[in-house]
């Protein structure tokens, strides 16, 4: 426990004075931003015939109202969450590698799997954060612009939904942790999140979604009742097992793999 807390401090410490750090908050607080002014073109359609292509998607949103703009923000975390949450943890465990600073950290006389778990630690404190900035700010700007239609009844569906992909997206990272620490840096875990974005689509698409682990979050994001896009029991096993294999198949090549 010592050794899993020194371990722990020293993360907080690096993302403390790292500049990525700021930039994902920033980049998380620009994509509300986009979606509400989307939203404002949508509820005024002379402003998106001056604007042409950002009038054009506007019409992303189902309904000019609290439910469609909500809707949205599920499909929004489940997508750029998933790019936003594997890039965190291609960071945390490729920075390392870019550094250099690997041989050091193996150095040290604290076990490997309290340095894993420490690095996942501030991987899931880091992700949360940006999951609470995305959703007040989500809100926050839904009300500002007076988007018509809120209720009780709407918000509580969307935020049982918006934090039931949020932690099924932030579970999807353990893997991307191992591509990184396998691939001894960051762009290989980066190509990894991006193939897998992809292939949920074409997944989805011939309606296996609800058995692809990356393709769960979208699924669960869509309206209740589309057709051949219904969760099932089996879909959260799947992402809690793919989770699992990749959090101990990183401490399992941490302390096996040839680290020089």
């Amino acid at each position: 426990m010592k050794n899993l807390s020194a371990a722990f401090i020293t993360e907080c410490m690096k993302l403390r004075r790292s500049k990525i750090f700021w930039i994902t908050i920033v980049f998380f607080v620009f994509i509300p931003l986009m979606m509400g002014l989307l939203m404002l073109v949508a509820q005024h359609p002379e402003i998106g015939k001056k604007l042409g292509l950002v009038g054009a998607k506007a019409k992303l949103f189902g309904e000019n109202n609290w439910e469609g703009y909500l809707m949205m923000q599920n499909q929004l975390i489940a997508t750029v969450g998933l790019i936003g949450f594997g890039f965190v943890t291609s960071w945390v465990f490729g920075r390392e590698y870019i550094d250099r600073t690997i041989t050091n950290i193996l150095a040290l006389p604290v076990s490997r799997s309290a340095i894993v778990t420490a690095k996942f630690g501030i991987i899931a404190i880091w992700c949360l954060l940006l999951v609470l900035i995305i959703f007040l700010a989500g809100i926050s700007i839904g009300h500002l612009i007076g988007i018509p239609g809120w209720s009780d009844h709407v918000f509580n569906q969307f935020a049982n939904k918006f934090l039931l992909i949020s932690g099924l997206t932030i579970l999807l990272s353990s893997p991307v942790a191992f591509i990184a620490s396998y691939g001894k840096g960051i762009i290989a875990p980066i190509a990894f999140v991006i193939v897998m974005l992809i292939m949920s689509q074409f997944v989805a698409l011939v309606g296996l979604g609800p058995y692809f682990p990356w393709a769960i979050p979208g699924v669960l994001s869509v309206p209740d009742g589309t057709e051949g896009m219904k969760i099932v029991t089996g879909s959260y096993i799947i992402v809690l097992i793919t989770s699992i294999v990749g959090f101990f198949g990183t401490i399992v090549w941490w302390r096996v793999a040839d680290q020089k």
